[in-house]
């Protein structure tokens, strides 16, 4: 199926940096990654400005919020703010600002992440209501990463399943990328949660025999994938672009290729403000920014999928492959939600999610507490 081809932006910028030169910088994440501060992303200065926001994320859009920051800091709203970020594993991330660890922005993998902050009195409950499309900038989809070649043949989840072959997915528990990894195989062998016994038969077969190690963030997996080990990485499909973009460069041993199985998942990321911060006027600004036009060109030409629909046609070129069926939290909610709350109440969403499968009594919770044995 052809697809359009993205447009110029409306306003194009003199880049500093080249966005390979951004991929291969955003490689080097030991400080960042492992919850620390930097103000320098690929080397251009970001920290100066009137006002200094805090910007606390999961790990794997670094490589999007370093085109993004200083595209944000050369409109006139942006011009005199400086930035700090801390990037992590999104439930490690979400447990710091809940005990009140400094922060304005907040950019998680999955809303469970920012409830937890609503609760905690430290973000707004309408949250949702404050952006466009729900708070949720750009998303992506669940995808294969494996070897140069695809030496074992993975096309589909049932090659996962395949003797020898070797899964590696961070943990539920602290990341939110192993969430929507697994949300993927149980849906598609669920029927959509419809068959809920079937997915987690699957879930358990992958945890028992095909997954070795439990990396805690997305980036952390993508590193002990680039390291030799496993034969397929679980990745948001962002991730793959980025690593495949590194194989012109990459030794042998670490060039891939990335597959799309048919059926996969809506990844929807949100973002937030915390309601303690004295510059909410500068965080609304940048938070706009990323729904913009050119903040959603930025997104897509990093490798997240954008939202708005306009500029998701233009660019549609960039995410090549054929899905038949991309599940969605709302949609897979209203099934596992059915009398999943207190006194048989029906649930929804992330809640009935979370409770059903990734809750302290959570299926698939209890799945990797026991490493999947019957």
């Amino acid at each position: 199926m052809s697809r359009p081809m993205p447009v110029p932006r409306a306003r194009r910028r003199p880049r500093a940096r080249s966005l390979a030169a951004v991929l291969a910088a955003a490689s080097v994440l030991a400080t960042a990654c492992g919850g620390g501060s930097t103000d320098e992303p690929g080397g251009i200065d970001i920290s100066s400005g009137d006002h200094q926001l805090k910007l606390v994320a999961y790990a794997v859009p670094k490589v999007g919020f370093d085109e993004i920051i200083p595209a944000f800091r050369e409109t006139p709203a942006g011009a005199e703010i400086g930035f700090s970020q801390s990037y992590g594993a999104s439930g490690d991330q979400s447990r710091k600002v809940a005990r009140h660890v400094p922060a304005d922005v907040v950019n998680f993998s999955v809303e469970p992440d920012i409830t937890r902050l609503v609760k905690a009195g430290v973000v707004d409950k309408d949250w949702k209501e404050q952006f466009p499309n729900h708070s949720i900038p750009f998303g992506s989809v669940v995808s294969f990463v494996v070897r140069e070649g695809n030496p074992k043949g993975i096309r589909d989840w049932d090659d996962l399943l395949k003797p020898g072959v070797e899964v590696i997915t961070p943990n539920p528990s602290s990341s939110g990328s192993a969430k929507w990894n697994l949300l993927a195989p149980f849906s598609a062998v669920s029927d959509g949660g419809s068959d809920v016994e079937a997915g987690l038969d699957y879930v358990r077969a992958l945890v028992r025999d095909h997954i070795r190690v439990n990396p805690k963030s997305g980036r952390e997996a993508t590193t002990a994938f680039q390291q030799g080990q496993g034969d397929v990485l679980l990745s948001y499909e962002n991730e793959a672009i980025f690593l495949q973009r590194q194989n012109a460069t990459a030794p042998p041993t670490q060039r891939i290729e990335y597959i799309t199985p048919p059926q996969t998942f809506k990844i929807e990321n949100p973002v937030a403000i915390v309601n303690t911060t004295e510059l909410r006027p500068q965080a609304e600004a940048f938070i706009g920014f990323l729904f913009s036009p050119e903040g959603q060109r930025v997104w897509a030409e990093t490798g997240f999928r954008p939202v708005d629909p306009a500029i998701a046609a233009q660019t549609a070129s960039l995410f090549p492959g054929e899905i038949d069926t991309i599940y969605t939290i709302d949609q897979l909610g209203k099934i596992l939600g059915r009398g999943a709350g207190a006194n048989g109440a029906d649930l929804s969403g992330w809640s009935a999610v979370d409770t059903v499968l990734f809750g302290r009594s959570g299926s698939i919770t209890t799945i990797y507490e026991t490493r999947g044995a019957d």
